[in-house]
């Protein structure tokens, strides 16, 4: 739980990917993903008065597409970047799949970064490109506006908020990640449990707080 109650100055709202390609139905389908809409929604119309969302922005041929290599998703390839998840096509540039999704309200998402629109390089962080060096933006926005809190949400759990709370942490934010508006997708590993769990220790590892919506007032 925050020591101190939401402060509207200093605290912003994280909404991450909440995108039609990741809820049920969609190409990259995050199990009861639609759920987090309406508990972001109760957060944007609540306590937070500042939020940011990322949207995943691929074009056609992407290097994080299984088809692109003719292999089979959730393969692994090498990029000149590091090892890369191929997962299935999604997130589409321009397609009805890659829009916010249509309940989300928007009223109070002031800034939108776009991720893994570079053909050649995939972008989990809403902070930095997969290569881990090249930025979004998102550091330089925050820092001018004063914001020194983030509650991170949205999907998945394990990949796009996680990446984004591990770099929050490292550029000196103090980081929350609001368990209920978010879902994961939980990959099984090769020395056991899943992505989930080892996201959940790497980030409690480095200061991140996970919380439920309802101490957020």
């Amino acid at each position: 739980m925050p020591d101190r109650p939401i402060d509207p100055a200093t605290d912003i709202l994280g909404v991450i990917d909440v995108q039609p390609t990741f809820m049920p139905g969609g190409a990259l389908a995050v199990a009861e993903g639609d759920a987090v809409v309406p508990v972001i929604n109760r957060l944007l119309a609540g306590p937070f008065r500042h939020a940011f969302a990322t949207q995943d922005w691929h074009p056609p041929g992407h290097a994080s597409f299984a088809v692109t290599h003719g292999r089979q998703a959730y393969e692994t390839v090498g990029l000149h970047y590091g090892e890369q998840v191929l997962w299935p096509e999604h997130g589409v540039q321009g397609t009805a799949e890659a829009a916010l999704h249509p309940r989300l309200d928007q009223a109070r998402i002031e800034l939108v970064v776009r991720k893994g629109f570079h053909r050649e390089i995939d972008s989990y962080s809403a902070f930095f490109e997969n290569d881990r060096a090249t930025p979004t933006g998102l550091h330089g926005w925050l820092r001018e506006r004063g914001f020194r809190r983030l509650f991170l949400c949205g999907l998945a759990t394990d990949y796009c908020v996680a990446f984004s709370a591990e770099d929050a942490a490292r550029l000196g934010y103090e980081t929350f990640v609001v368990e209920d508006a978010c879902r994961g997708i939980g990959l099984p590993l090769p020395e056991g449990g899943t992505t989930m769990d080892a996201a959940r220790r790497r980030l409690e590892g480095m200061g991140v707080t996970f919380v439920a919506s309802g101490e957020l007032g």
